[in-house]
């Protein structure tokens, strides 16, 4: 069987969810009708879909990550710490780090973002990136809201059709991804120790001729990386995926 090590990126300082997080790290903000932190909802659905080794990618107050979840006991799981420094910097340089201290010594990486909410069923993305050998899978939603209008005009000028907040069908990351991570031992020598993972490592790697599939994902998904779409959070419509407890 392949060995398979989930890495949650949860060490950000969270600076669209102030004055929140001058208190809290964004990862422990309160989702759900039992107010449980986000982190906590993406952990116990890794933990449905039976990975049981857990990386939290930490940084900004992480103590009370540490202190919140320990060693993942409580959800079944073994969760171990990599802590962000100076050196590693960015969501690439964050996995980096982490593979540096041999905490993704695994054949495959199932990278989540830890502001993303998305009931995707890890079994067939895993699955399927498996099957196809990829270097990296990344997980496409069919389609997106604008966050603004959009307008048709004519050649004189006339708006002639304008709506609010469209749907568009465009393929988009919703940041999970499923990863070979020995990609970030090339990485490291072509791009140094700090980058991004969609916007430098996935560019990058296709660049390189490396094997970068597309899941195209159907479902509800919710990225909560402001405090705007936060209050917009309709738990109703992702219900499935919050964690309510024993």
């Amino acid at each position: 069987m392949r060995s398979i090590v989930a890495a949650v990126l949860a060490g950000g300082e969270g600076r669209r969810f102030r004055p929140y997080t001058d208190l809290i790290p964004k990862p422990m903000v309160p989702v759900g009708p039992e107010e449980r932190p986000l982190l906590e909802h993406i952990v116990a659905w890794l933990a449905r879909y039976g990975l049981r080794d857990i990386v939290l990618l930490v940084g900004y107050r992480w103590r009370q990550v540490a202190n919140y979840f320990r060693d993942g006991g409580a959800w079944g799981v073994r969760i171990r710490y990599s802590l962000d420094t100076d050196e590693y910097t960015g969501t690439g340089g964050a996995l980096l780090n982490a593979r540096r201290r041999g905490l993704l010594d695994a054949d495959t990486v199932l990278v989540w973002y830890g502001d993303i909410l998305a009931p995707v069923n890890v079994h067939d993305l895993l699955e399927r990136h498996s099957e196809w050998r990829a270097d990296a899978t990344l997980v496409l939603a069919d389609q997106y809201q604008v966050p603004v209008g959009v307008a048709e005009v004519d050649q004189e000028g006339n708006v002639t059709k304008l709506e609010e907040k469209p749907w568009l069908p465009l393929l988009v990351t919703i940041g999970v991804l499923a990863l070979n991570p020995r990609v970030l031992d090339r990485a490291e020598q072509a791009l140094g120790t700090g980058f991004d993972i969609m916007g430098d490592l996935v560019p990058w790697m296709i660049s390189q001729g490396m094997r970068v599939k597309a899941y195209i994902y159907r479902g509800p998904w919710y990225d909560l990386g402001s405090l705007e779409r936060y209050n917009k959070l309709d738990p109703s419509t992702i219900k499935e995926f919050l964690h309510t407890g024993s």
